[in-house]
């Protein structure tokens, strides 16, 4: 069997826990952060890290074979 292209997008954007589960990071997080963009709040949730929606965690291990 030859080897599987890893998807360069999600390479950069996911990784797995040891439990199998996959880290992400909050999106809206790019642009339009002061003034009438985003409340400070908001920003502070928006740093921290999330996990995968478990309907979309097979697609996304498909992506990342041998991470």
């Amino acid at each position: 069997m030859p080897k599987i292209k890893t998807h360069s997008g999600a390479k950069k954007r996911f990784s797995l826990t040891k439990s199998g589960k996959v880290k992400r990071a909050h999106a809206y997080k790019s642009h339009l952060l002061n003034g009438h963009g985003k409340t400070p709040k908001r920003k502070r949730r928006l740093r921290k890290g999330t996990y995968a929606d478990v309907t979309n965690t097979a697609a996304i291990k498909r992506m990342i074979p041998y991470k």
